[in-house]
């Protein structure tokens, strides 16, 4: 597993986008998209040292916002999702969100585990 990004949940994008840029220097700003099989809008932010922050809104993080949680998910890219989900469950994970086509990876699959110490996400790297 190679680290890919965190994942940041906010109640609107262009909030999340305005706070972020308070804190940091932001060198890309992705084009935001409505993922219907996410049930999210998502937006990738690169910042200027290459660290990847993406920014969740809608009913998937919903019940995060309402608690003023905004920390969602780390996300790794992995070379075989699946065999990656049944290496994790063997030690403890369990899948929250079975592989799906994301169109912010340009429909790379990714999967949802809850691990010992959160929510994790596995990219698929085809």
């Amino acid at each position: 597993m190679k680290f890919h990004h965190v994942g940041v949940a906010c109640r609107d994008i262009n909030e999340g986008i305005a706070e972020m840029s308070k804190i940091h220097e932001i060198s890309v700003v992705s084009k935001i998209v409505k993922d219907e099989q996410q049930n999210a809008e998502l937006c990738m932010l690169t910042l200027a040292d290459g660290v990847n922050i993406e920014l969740i809104a809608g009913k998937q993080v919903e019940g995060f916002v309402k608690k003023g949680i905004t920390y969602y998910h780390l996300c790794y890219e992995v070379e075989n999702i699946n065999t990656e989900i049944e290496r994790l469950e063997k030690e403890g994970a369990y899948l929250l969100s079975a592989p799906k086509p994301a169109i912010l990876f340009d429909n790379r699959e990714v999967a949802f585990l809850h691990v010992s110490y959160g929510i994790i996400e596995l990219l698929s790297l085809a």
